[in-house]
């Protein structure tokens, strides 16, 4: 890997944002200041960009308390009002990397401000309305606001100092779980004593305040890359992830044995394949695949739909656990409100264990960090396999899993950033994201199949079964030691920074604050 001079040094200073002057990197970043903002200014970025992630957050978990309520409320077939929930994932997975490139191209906090924008438009809507396609259309439209948070990590990396840039990309890495787990009590509570459009008008009322607190605090980048948009890149990239997403989130409806299903998985990774030999001829591809295929990026992305799959079962699995009847035997009766404030504490321990992973990456690296999180994911699922038999019981549970998951999420972009360019920051987070929706996906399909196959008639319908419940933590655990397993063939300290915003390899150069252009080769 080429080593930094002090002329290179020199050259790839710190963004304007940062304390310095932004110049050019050789591969189209733009200089100049930004914006002239103060340093008080830049003191109100990290609380707002992780505001503007948790009402993301909100957003997209705001549904579940009445998922099982909406082919009444929408006078439908239950099918067709899975696609309400569907279709945001869709569109989310499909907007985080290209909001993120867009990002890199035209300005993040420009693109911050659309993804937020789009998060108001579609929940205005789907509050105006009680019918099946607009409310699909109006959540489709919110799902492009998932691109706010990967795009917030990279202004963070633009704008704040080194010994700042850990704790806070922590914060704003695990505002998604946070946002989620939050949102659950506060969205059961509103559908169970309001109109549920309601949630609808609170997703818009966060939004447009996320967009005024952006455009009050948040300076733009001024990192930029040169080029113009990869659009052909940008539609293979979206047919293979509807294929892949469709083919795991409706192959429970459809059946996994159907031709449907089978067609779509095949289809997949032939337009993968196909848009991959495109994207290697392009000069600026929607997604680099070389900085992509470099070990610390691909490592840390395998990684990552881990530990969204292994994330994503507490919350399919808790709730109903906690809102079954005594007569079953093991469930525990509490309301909808009830169990939501059950959980929320997951959330609230991914936000304080933050700043914990932030100090762990600072003192042993990004790498130990993450695996410490996997561990202790690991262990809460394993231990939640027999916590199962009072409300005080699974409060720990969903503690121990939000501190595990909260570990975890915070030390991935500080491992992204620590190996690819200012320059594609935006989509390399996006690209991180996008990898943690397709483990909640994925773990969305694995747990649904398996607690539909165990369980049990009660009152006209089927409810998961204990075992149901233990195997799906016992799959989730898989997944955490799965990720263990590939996070240990990460590079070690001496191989990147904690969240420095250097590029590993080049321990001392990230420590000083300055950033260097990651060779072509990979690491």
């Amino acid at each position: 890997m080429t080593q930094a001079s002090s002329a290179a040094s020199s050259a790839t200073a710190r963004p304007a944002g940062a304390g310095g002057t932004g110049v050019s990197d050789g591969n189209g970043t733009s200089g100049g200041a930004s914006g002239g903002r103060t340093a008080g200014a830049r003191k109100g970025v990290v609380p707002v960009l992780a505001f503007a992630g948790i009402s993301v957050a909100v957003m997209q978990t705001l549904l579940v308390p009445v998922v099982a309520r909406l082919p009444v409320l929408l006078n439908t077939a239950t099918s067709d009002a899975a696609w309400v929930v569907t279709v945001t994932l869709l569109s989310g997975a499909v907007a985080t990397p290209i909001m993120g490139r867009l990002g890199d191209l035209y300005g993040k906090r420009r693109m911050i401000l659309v993804s937020l924008a789009a998060m108001v438009a579609g929940s205005l809507l789907c509050g105006v309305t009680s019918s099946l396609i607009p409310m699909i259309t109006g959540r489709a439209v919110q799902g492009f606001a998932m691109g706010a948070i990967p795009l917030g990590i990279s202004i963070m990396r633009d704008e704040l100092p080194p010994d700042r840039l850990g704790s806070a990309m922590a914060f704003m890495s695990s505002s998604l779980g946070v946002g989620g787990a939050l949102a659950m009590p506060a969205a059961a509570y509103a559908a169970q004593r309001t109109d549920w459009h309601m949630l609808f008008f609170g997703a818009a009322g966060l939004g447009l305040l996320a967009m005024l607190a952006v455009l009050a605090v948040v300076p733009e980048s001024a990192q930029r890359t040169g080029g113009r948009f990869d659009i052909p890149g940008a539609l293979g990239l979206t047919a293979g992830l509807v294929a892949l997403l469709l083919a795991i989130s409706k192959g429970a409806d459809w059946g996994w044995s159907s031709g449907l299903t089978l067609g779509l998985f095949a289809a997949a990774p032939l337009v993968f394949v196909l848009w991959g030999a495109m994207e290697l001829r392009v000069r600026r591809p929607l997604v680099d695949l070389r900085s992509t295929a470099r070990r610390q990026v691909l490592l840390t992305n395998l990684a990552s739909i881990a530990v969204g799959l292994a994330f994503y079962a507490a919350t399919l699995v808790l709730p109903q656990l906690l809102q079954l009847p005594r007569s079953t035997g093991y469930g525990l009766g509490q309301t909808m409100t009830v169990a939501g404030m059950c959980v929320a504490p997951m959330g609230l321990s991914m936000m304080l264990v933050s700043s914990l992973s932030a100090r762990i990456s600072a003192a042993r690296g990004p790498k130990v960090s993450l695996m410490a999180g996997l561990v202790v994911l690991a262990v809460a699922y394993l231990a939640g396999t027999v916590l199962m038999n009072a409300v005080w019981q699974v409060v720990v549970t969903a503690v121990l899993i939000g501190v595990g998951i909260g570990i975890a999420y915070a030390a991935m972009p500080a491992l992204i950033i620590g190996a690819v360019p200012p320059s594609e920051s935006g989509a390399a987070n996006g690209l991180n994201t996008l990898m943690r929706s397709i483990g909640t996906s994925t773990s969305s399909a694995i747990v649904g199949v398996v607690l539909a196959h165990m369980s049990i008639p009660l009152g006209g319908t089927d409810v998961p079964t204990r075992s149901g419940f233990q195997v799906s933590f016992l799959i989730a655990a898989g997944a955490a030691l799965t990720g263990l397993l590939i996070a240990s063939f990460l590079p070690g300290r001496d191989a990147g920074s904690a969240g420095s915003g250097g590029h590993s390899g080049n321990a001392a150069e990230a420590g000083a604050g300055r950033q260097v252009r990651p060779s072509r080769a990979g690491v």
